[in-house]
């Protein structure tokens, strides 16, 4: 509740179906604060047939939307980004409070990289989607007579598109999902993650409000997993782009591979970060810390595995528990905080199961444990496990949250070994002074995405993961590829 009891969302969202706004045929859920416990605001809860009916609008939208050119598309999208700028302070206390994620967080990245996206995305509608393929010599057959054949690889909107996000940034990876789909020509079913819908409802408003022609864009919220897995088995629906859990990939994938549906997928990940005895110990140190101090580590790119050469490891953990230390968790609002919540009650607690798991399995605790916390809200303390093994659950699985383990090495290939030995291979990091060096360790890890000596990342790269850690690849214009079929269209010269 905000002050006086009041919600900060007062009314409850509704389900955008066709161009209307309609009630959820399951009634409605409370999405709660993680950092107060307090109500922020109730969500239309979807029944499956809402959701059937989302996908049907949305093949129905499909023929005259694909149909627009992309200067109506790309004028459409620069509305939407006007109108988000407008909006901003409106949405700011919205993702803030359903998310729980710091302000700083909620004003840097949760909210500018919308607005970013549908600009950047209104210029990929007007790219060229055409590739002239060279005439060659063909001769005769049974099939044709023989000539100079010609052709030309096109790219055309894959039609309808569920987009299915989870709840660490709910409208970036939403925007990021939704842009490239419209700019190629698609219609989409926004189906957002059930912890923290409430700002994504406020996006399709805004999306309404710029012209977006009914039943483009349809909005399915819910509590229960039902009506996703409505979505995905759907004959209406043409594609799913899932960014989440693994588990909850491979069921997508499983029920998506009885229509043939083509998935992309951004799933877990187990990042490692790699540093070498000559590395710059104050970037690996602070890139590696990110895992705690970027939204609590509740990110698929985080590095949570740090592998130390040994000549540094003592050195490097010693470095961390300090880093640890110096970050105040707590309240998110105020503005020295750099540790805010986890999402819910249930995650916290698993967070902590795996923590202890750690320690059971024979990890040594160098920071967290007992560490005073709010008395309300679900926290959990930057945490680093030290002397840990290969074979231990918290080396293997992903826990997303501000949990890291640390791991020797003594040489290259060692490295190698251990950053690979994972079913996950989204983002490694790798830290060395001989940079000739680093990049042939990039070369050889088995992972989507290497960062040599930064943790920063560059939104026109291809993003997507090796093993379990997905299929695909969206990024700058691989978002507008991902997002499209190729057709060949030949013809003789």
């Amino acid at each position: 509740m905000g002050e006086g009891g009041t919600m900060l969302v007062p009314e409850p969202s509704k389900l955008y179906i066709g161009g209307a706004w309609v009630e959820g045929s399951a009634g409605t859920y409370e999405v709660v604060n993680p950092s107060t416990e307090a109500v922020v605001g109730r969500v239309a809860d979807a029944s499956e047939d809402d959701a059937r009916a989302a996908a049907a609008a949305a093949a129905e939208a499909f023929p005259a939307w694909s149909r627009t050119s992309p200067e109506e598309r790309a004028a459409v999208m620069l509305r939407v980004a006007d109108l988000l700028a407008e909006r901003r302070d409106e949405l700011v206390p919205v993702v803030q409070a359903e998310t729980g994620a710091t302000m700083r967080v909620t004003k840097t990245m949760q909210i500018p990289q919308v607005e970013v996206r549908f600009r950047r995305y209104a210029k990929g509608a007007l790219e060229s989607r055409k590739i002239l393929i060279p005439a060659g010599e063909s001769p005769a057959t049974a099939l044709a007579p023989g000539g100079l054949i010609s052709a030309e690889a096109r790219r055309e909107p894959v039609g309808v598109v569920t987009a299915i996000t989870s709840f660490n940034f709910p409208l970036t990876n939403m925007a990021g999902k939704i842009c490239p789909a419209l700019a190629m020509g698609n219609t989409v079913v926004v189906k957002p993650a059930p912890q923290d819908p409430l700002a994504v409802a406020m996006l399709v408003e805004i999306m309404a409000e710029a012209g977006i022609p009914p039943g483009v864009v349809n909005l399915v919220t819910s509590s229960s997993p039902a009506p996703a897995e409505a979505l995905v088995a759907s004959p209406d629906v043409d594609m799913v782009s899932f960014t989440g859990s693994t588990g909850v990939g491979v069921r997508i994938t499983e029920v998506g591979a009885r229509t043939m549906t083509p998935l992309l997928l951004e799933l877990g990940g187990k990042g490692a970060s790699v540093i070498f005895d000559d590395a710059d110990l104050d970037a690996a140190v602070s890139g590696t810390g990110s895992t705690w101090s970027f939204h609590s580590g509740q990110i698929c790119t985080a590095p949570t595995r740090v592998l130390v050469q040994r000549g540094v490891y003592d050195e490097v953990v010693e470095r961390l528990a300090k880093y640890a230390g110096y970050l105040k968790v707590g309240d998110p609002l105020e503005r020295d905080t750099v540790v805010g919540p986890l999402i819910t009650q249930a995650h916290r607690d698993r967070v902590r199961a795996h923590i202890a798991g750690g320690v059971e399995a024979g990890a040594r605790l160098v920071a967290g444990g007992e560490t005073a916390l709010p008395e309300r809200g679900w926290y959990v303390p930057p945490t680093l496990l030290a002397d840990g093994a290969a074979d231990m659950p918290i080396f293997q699985e992903e826990v997303f949250g501000p949990v890291i383990v640390a791991v020797p090495f003594d040489d290259e290939e060692e490295a190698i070994t251990l950053a690979n030995g994972t079913a996950f291979g989204l983002y490694d990091y790798v830290w060395a002074g001989d940079t000739t060096r680093a990049y042939r360790v990039a070369g050889a890890l088995r992972s989507g995405n290497v960062g040599v000596n930064t943790a920063q990342r560059n939104h026109e790269a291809p993003f997507g993961g090796f093993k379990m850690s997905g299929v695909g690849r969206d990024g700058g214009s691989f978002g507008l590829y991902a997002y499209s079929e190729l057709k060949s269209v030949v013809w003789s010269t």
